[in-house]
């Protein structure tokens, strides 16, 4: 019976015979009793009769041959075989080169074969369209809602979406960061030349190899994140509201509260309790400076300067020993050259870096622009630091007229 040998043509690449152990040429026999390993014979081998250990003359076998047609009478097994290897390795469309490396075809031969048996075969085409279909169906249900045919949303750099969903891109599968993310720096100065030594070539070729399989550890960390679903923005909103909820009712349980009027009564405790400690914060401070006319003067003109919505006009003295924190430096800071004198001054008064308040100013105007106007609640949620900085941020971005008030 006919079987289909190895790729190779070379004979080295074919087992001994297990007779005389030269190299096997095709034809050549299989023993189909012996085994595993294979045990093959040379056709003289096989002809005088060879036996070894258990292996008799009279066992049944195979004969091992490429030498017969598949899919053209004209074409052998060995030689659809060397056309795929040749096409593999010289790239589809190159038949030149493939009917260089098969030596038996010509180059008009090997195109013709090549389209009619491979590409426009109608079994192969059908196995490729299952195929397809097949990977669809597998896919049709993956946590991440967007196709091609679809317009993904398009969120604005560093806006409050963009956050949410991590920099994620829909559009373009990206993030605006990725893992790994300096990993063509090293590829930036490599430049292949004619007069590079071997051992160069070499090693250039060593770094292009580490950068690909960086860039194929940064494609099997998206492909996790896009299988199990870890960017989905309605997802993870409602699992933080749920979070939230529970951890309200936790609260509930210890103060010891089981049904939801009590809950209600709690929360307006809870609120009231919440006024009357900033009312006594406030208190305290007067009573700070009350023994001073001086400071008690520059305290009501700071409140009545917060009570209009202006930022405060005179800097707070202190008589308790305490020293207030000092200005920030920002020499040498990142994004300093950025900044106007009164943006250089707010940075320094509030201890805020550079890049911190670039990006909190982006937030803000963003989301400004896109409401029409911000309230200074808004600009609290969107802006998770101390309150006080906030305010003050929000003050000075009115005041400058970069935002509107809502």
């Amino acid at each position: 019976m006919d079987r289909l040998s190895s790729f190779s043509n070379d004979p080295s690449d074919k087992p001994p015979c297990r007779g005389c152990s030269s190299y096997l040429m095709e034809p050549y026999i299989k023993c189909a009793e012996c085994g595993p390993p294979p045990f093959f014979l040379c056709l003289q081998c096989f002809t005088r009769g060879f036996e070894y250990k258990k292996h008799q003359s009279d066992h049944t076998y195979e004969i091992m041959t490429s030498d017969f047609p598949v899919l053209d009478p004209s074409w052998t097994a060995q030689e659809e075989m060397a056309l795929l290897e040749a096409v593999m390795d010289c790239g589809f469309g190159n038949w030149q080169d493939v009917a260089n490396q098969m030596c038996t075809k010509t180059k008009e031969e090997c195109e013709k074969h090549y389209m009619k048996h491979f590409i426009n075969n109608p079994l192969f085409a059908s196995t490729l369209l299952n195929l397809k279909q097949a990977e669809e169906a597998k896919t049709a249900d993956t946590a991440i809602p967007f196709h091609s045919t679809d317009d993904p949303p398009r969120p604005t750099f560093d806006s409050l979406l963009s956050r949410d969903m991590a920099g994620y891109m829909p559009a373009r599968a990206d993030f605006i960061e990725e893992f790994d993310n300096y990993a063509e720096w090293d590829l930036r100065d490599i430049d292949f030349v004619e007069d590079d030594s071997d051992i160069l070539h070499a090693l250039k070729m060593a770094v292009v190899d580490i950068y690909h399989s960086r860039l194929k550890e940064r494609q099997r960390r998206k492909k996790i994140i896009r299988d199990h679903g870890l960017i989905n923005l309605r997802k993870f909103q409602l699992e933080f509201e749920l979070r939230r909820e529970i951890k309200r009712l936790q609260e509930y349980r210890t103060a010891g509260i089981t049904n939801f009027c009590s809950a209600r009564t709690y929360d307006h405790l809870k609120k009231t309790r919440e006024e009357e400690r900033l009312k006594r914060t406030m208190l305290s401070e007067v009573l700070q400076y009350i023994q001073d006319s001086s400071a008690c003067q520059q305290w009501l003109r700071r409140q009545a300067d917060i009570d209009s919505g202006l930022s405060p006009s005179v800097p707070m003295a202190s008589n308790s020993g305490r020293r207030s924190a000092p200005p920030l430096n920002l020499t040498g800071l990142p994004g300093t050259e950025k900044l106007n004198e009164k943006e250089k001054e707010l940075c320094q008064m509030v201890r805020l870096v550079p890049g911190a308040y670039l990006e909190y100013k982006s937030a803000l105007l963003n989301e400004c622009n896109k409401q029409g106007g911000l309230r200074l609640a808004q600009a609290r949620a969107l802006i998770k630091i101390d309150v006080n900085k906030t305010r003050k941020i929000y003050d000075f971005l009115i005041r400058e007229g970069y935002i509107t008030k809502a």
